[in-house]
């Protein structure tokens, strides 16, 4: 018999359809997202994939496998740009696929697909999170190779989301407490930027989401991410007079 590690989460299965069971069974159990094991987007076909969810009405990146690539990379240029797919499946709430980034129409997202196509990405896939009407989050998911999402990789993919799903709110606190299982907490990849779109609207004398909107004008008008950007700022070495140009 299998040990379980520490927290009540057995090691993960093999097959895509044990992996969502156990998954199933830790988010029955409460736990949240840090449940998902490494190697996750992998068994699903995929090079990397990511978890958003929406705070303050814009995806905040919260989980991905890897921990680092082009999920991350392409997550954090999506909320420099403010475009691209996630931003795109969050707002509209509807699944999309694109199947060869370098091939897509360049109306469809006209400041990401320029800066995507040079990295190692050519097939994505971004499935909301919904609970009803609302839309808690995105799942994102990239591939290097263009036209590998099969029928039933997609199918497999949405299956995944919706066991996301309540690992999410598990994380967030929004689904009862289960005395079976720990309370996870989300980790936010963006606390840099919230921090200092606070400071600048307190520096400046603005609103937060005109500091914010001027933290991603900035970063995209000088070739920085905006997490780079905000440890600038956080540092001292960028002063907020120059994001009130």
């Amino acid at each position: 018999m299998a040990n379980t590690p520490q927290g009540g989460i057995p090691p993960p299965r093999d097959s895509v359809a044990g992996l969502l069971a156990d998954l199933g069974h830790a988010a029955r159990a409460g736990h949240g997202l840090p449940a998902v094991p490494a190697g996750t987007a992998h068994r699903f076909g995929m090079d990397a994939l990511t978890v958003s969810a929406l705070h303050d009405g814009l995806p905040e990146l919260v989980w991905c496998d890897p921990a680092d690539g082009i999920g991350p990379e392409l997550e954090e240029l999506q909320f420099t740009l403010g475009d691209g797919p996630t931003l795109q499946a969050a707002r509209y709430g509807r699944s999309l696929i694109e199947l060869d980034l370098p091939t897509a129409d360049p109306a469809r997202w006209p400041t990401f697909l320029p800066a995507a196509i040079p990295t190692a990405a050519r097939t994505v896939i971004a499935i909301p999170l919904q609970l009803g009407a609302a839309t808690l989050g995105v799942l994102t998911g990239y591939h290097s190779t263009p036209a590998t999402l099969t029928t039933a990789r997609q199918r497999d993919l949405r299956r995944l989301s919706r066991v996301l799903l309540f690992l999410l709110l598990n994380s967030t606190g929004t689904a009862p407490e289960d005395e079976t299982g720990p309370r996870a907490h989300l980790i936010l990849h963006r606390a840099e930027i919230h921090q200092a779109t606070g400071f600048l609207s307190l520096e400046l004398g603005i609103p937060l989401d005109q500091a914010l909107a001027r933290l991603r004008a900035h970063a995209a008008a000088h070739d920085q991410t905006t997490t780079d950007l905000a440890q600038a700022l956080l540092t001292h070495r960028t002063p907020p007079e120059a994001l009130n140009r």
